[in-house]
């Protein structure tokens, strides 16, 4: 039924009803989806994930792209690529992501004192 034969006041028929148009640069990705992403990201030599471990130190969320800043526990950790490629690979997995940019930084450097405190009680330290 087109709408001049439609009449006064009817609504349209449901399938003709379309969504509202996302703006530019809206973004649907929540903070809490790229925390819980990174949270399924561990350090393979403690296995435990890298939040609670406070080598991330921040993420940002601009349109479709998410940026992690994030460390290590030391500059010579052997499994810092690893890492970093799970992080990409997790936080890719967040629909509507199409970039991710890890940032490696050194700066303030990484202690003990920045894990969870549950979890430094269950290490022992």
């Amino acid at each position: 039924m087109s709408d001049d034969q439609r009449s006064p006041g009817t609504s349209p028929p449901p399938d003709a009803v379309t969504a509202p148009a996302q703006e530019v640069g809206e973004s649907f990705i929540s903070e809490d989806q790229v925390k819980m992403a990174l949270r399924k990201v561990k350090d393979p030599d403690l296995n435990l994930n890298i939040v609670d471990l406070g080598l991330v130190y921040g993420s940002r969320v601009e349109g479709t792209t998410v940026t992690v800043d994030m460390t290590l526990t030391s500059p010579g950790c052997p499994s810092g690529a690893q890492i970093m490629g799970d992080i990409e690979r997790m936080v890719r997995t967040i629909p509507e992501v199409t970039d991710v940019v890890v940032n490696l930084v050194w700066s303030p450097y990484w202690t003990p004192d920045r894990i969870e405190p549950r979890v430094r009680a269950y290490m022992g330290l």
